[in-house]
């Protein structure tokens, strides 16, 4: 089993370094599932917004917009690097307060209407902690929304890119069950499970799929693959030689199309706190 980094620590090194530059791309890439997860959670003017895993700020900008006028979004997370680029981008709509912290830890008063994360809550180290403090945040009657990927055999933008790039590197150690990653909740039962033991109420999880565009051409598509996500840990640590012929494996894998569009399937789940 391979060595866990403390999350602190990796989203404020070079990975958290490295999607902060991406910022851009991973937001277009993930346009059409972010619009589709905000459309479902009822964002109206004047709610109060909580964004946990805010990264580079994108749903928490997107939902100040919603919310206005009367509303507020904050968006926490623990990457320096990334909030730093959420601070510097453009802001319409309603007052937008950026939190360094760990969602598990920073104490909340109960003045959220909707707390929501799009890809985040699978890298909490410690999820029944994380998701009773969450609900802490909440008023009574509050929401809780997030987004999260399915298993990897759903979704196209990791698996091609992926079995591509084993035909060259080996495969890496496999996480420990439980550990922070991408794929943590792929069963939304365990998801739906801890949500319920931290106390909500009217759990569901809905399933939303939807292409995304993940480059203008198949070089960019590769670049994209190897620099962001799951794929990306394939490539640390390797000589300029094999990396090469891996990212040649997934060029060569990639549609010849322009743009390059792959499926991508994720579990949207609701929840509220009851008071």
């Amino acid at each position: 089993m391979p060595d866990l980094m403390p999350q602190a620590e990796y989203w404020n090194g070079e990975v958290g370094e490295r999607w902060a530059r991406m910022q851009a791309d991973l937001d277009a890439a993930f346009a059409p599932l972010t619009d589709a997860f905000l459309d479902r959670l009822d964002l109206r003017p004047g709610l109060r917004v909580l964004d946990i895993g805010c990264g580079c700020g994108e749903t928490t900008l997107l939902a100040a917009a919603r919310i206005a006028p009367g509303g507020h979004a904050a968006g926490l997370d623990l990457s320096r690097p990334m909030l730093a680029r959420a601070r510097g981008r453009p802001s319409q709509g309603a007052p937008v307060t950026w939190i360094e912290g760990d969602a598990q830890a920073v104490g909340f008063a109960p003045d959220y209407d909707l707390v929501l994360s799009r890809f985040g809550v699978m890298f909490f180290e410690d999820s029944r902690a994380a998701f009773a403090n969450l609900r802490r945040a909440l008023r009574a009657g509050g929401r809780l929304g997030v987004l999260c990927w399915r298993g990897p055999h759903e979704n196209e933008w990791v698996t091609l890119p992926r079995e591509a790039a084993l035909t060259v590197v080996p495969p890496p150690d496999p996480l420990p069950e439980g550990a922070p990653g991408p794929f943590r909740f792929a069963d939304a039962d365990l998801l739906t499970a801890l949500l319920a033991e931290a106390g909500f109420a009217a759990v569901a999880a809905e399933r939303i799929d939807r292409a995304i565009t993940v480059g203008q051409d198949p070089e960019e598509a590769a670049r994209f693959a190897l620099t962001i996500g799951p794929v990306s840990a394939l490539m640390r640590d390797l000589d300029p030689e094999t990396r090469a012929r891996a990212h040649a494996a997934v060029l060569a894998a990639m549609p010849r199309t322009r743009p390059v569009r792959l499926a991508a399937s994720c579990w949207l789940v609701t929840a509220t706190n009851p008071g």
